[in-house]
Formats: structure tokens, C-alpha cells, sequence
């Protein structure tokens, strides 16, 4: 990936679809990671993408994307659920830093949507308060997943994933503006843990 910013969603997805190409490929160029880097974004950044995904140890964005300091303001949280704080620090990242594209990145074998799963079939052993409260986020998705037949977790996913973007156009009238004029796109994807690969599911804007 060259080191000109990516201006236009086209250009942020290819980055991004590029970058993930590279590590799953085993050829990672590691970019925009030096002192030089540093340095030159201690005064201002200014990212091409938003990520919103799963807090799971296993999804570190720049690596999996293969992208360095400065190019991606990431948000994430247990199973990627909705929340005031989110759709604000998303708004921040369209409004104040300028990306072109948010990616909603979930991933296989999620233990937020497991424990949703199993609280579904009162199977959930957690004292946690706030762990059943990020369940009850969840559940409407399990629940409508589970209605129209769909019982593997990974359908329960990509779901929930589709899902999760529904809420971030509907609840935030700056990005769905922001995707409307063209400016933004907003792209929901599920990551392979064994394979390592990126697969888009659903895409809102200008992408193509």
C-alpha cells in the first residue's frame, strides 16, 4: 500500500481488502511503523478507516490488516455491541477525522455470541453483572436467528453483524448522512481465525 492516504471509500476498502491479502498471505509489509511514522503523528492523525470490532485477542486490527500507526481509529468491545460511547467515537472518526469508511468486523467462534447462545438455552454460568447485560444486547439477534432456523453460531454472526450496522445507520443521523451524500461507506465483515481472511458480508455506499 502506498503511503498516500486513502481518500474515497473505494480506495479505503482496497487498502484495507489489500493489506488483509498480505497477511493472510504470509507477506506482511509492515508499513508506516518506523520512528519517522512516529513522529510525524504526534501532532494530528488523521486515519483513512474506522474499525469497529470484537475486543477478541485475536482480531489486532493493524496486523490483520497489515496497515501501520495512524491509519485506523479502532473502536471495540465484547462481541461488537452497539453503545452511546461507540456511535460517538464513530461519529468522531467521520466527522472530525474524515474517514471514508467504517468496517464492522466480527469473527468466527465469538464467546460473546456463545454465552448469548447459551443464556438463550439457560446454559450460562456467570456471575458477572455486566456480562448479562452485553448478553440481553444479543439476544434479540440469537432470537430472530433461531426463528428463522438458523442455529450455528456462525449464521448467529453474520446476523448479528448485518444487524449491528441496521443500529449504527438508524441511531446515527450523521453517518447514514455521511454514507447518503457519498462520502462514507460502511462495510460489515467477518474474519476467519484459522485462514485469517476477511469476508465482506454486507456493504452500504459507494464501494465499488
Amino acid at each position: 500500500m502506498a503511503d498516500v492516504r486513502p481518500s474515497s471509500p473505494q480506495q479505503a476498502w482496497l487498502a484495507m481488502k489489500e493489506g488483509n491479502q498480505r497477511f493472510v498471505g504470509g507477506t506482511p509489509a509492515h508499513p508506516r511503523q518506523d520512528i519517522d511514522r512516529r513522529s510525524s503523528l504526534a501532532a494530528k492523525q488523521i486515519p483513512f478507516a474506522a474499525l469497529f470490532g470484537c475486543a477478541d485477542s485475536r482480531l489486532s486490527a493493524e496486523i490483520i490488516f497489515d496497515v501501520g500507526l495512524g491509519d485506523l481509529f479502532v473502536v471495540r468491545n465484547a462481541g461488537q455491541v452497539i453503545a452511546e460511547t461507540i456511535l460517538g467515537s464513530l461519529e468522531y472518526s467521520v466527522e472530525v477525522l474524515g474517514v471514508p469508511l467504517i468496517l464492522v468486523l466480527g469473527h468466527d467462534e465469538c464467546g460473546a455470541i456463545r454465552a448469548t447462545i447459551d443464556a438463550t438455552e439457560g446454559k450460562l454460568n456467570s456471575e458477572g453483572e455486566f456480562i448479562h447485560d452485553l448478553v440481553e444486547r444479543i439476544r434479540p439477534t440469537v432470537l430472530e436467528a433461531n426463528a428463522a432456523g438458523f442455529h450455528d453460531i456462525d449464521d448467529v454472526t453474520a446476523l448479528h453483524i448485518k444487524d449491528t450496522i441496521n443500529e449504527l445507520l438508524t441511531r446515527s443521523k450523521l453517518i447514514a448522512k455521511a454514507v447518503a451524500s457519498g462520502k462514507l461507506a460502511v462495510v460489515g465483515a467477518n474474519y476467519k481465525l484459522t485462514a485469517g481472511e476477511v469476508h465482506p458480508l454486507v456493504m452500504f455506499g459507494d464501494i465499488n
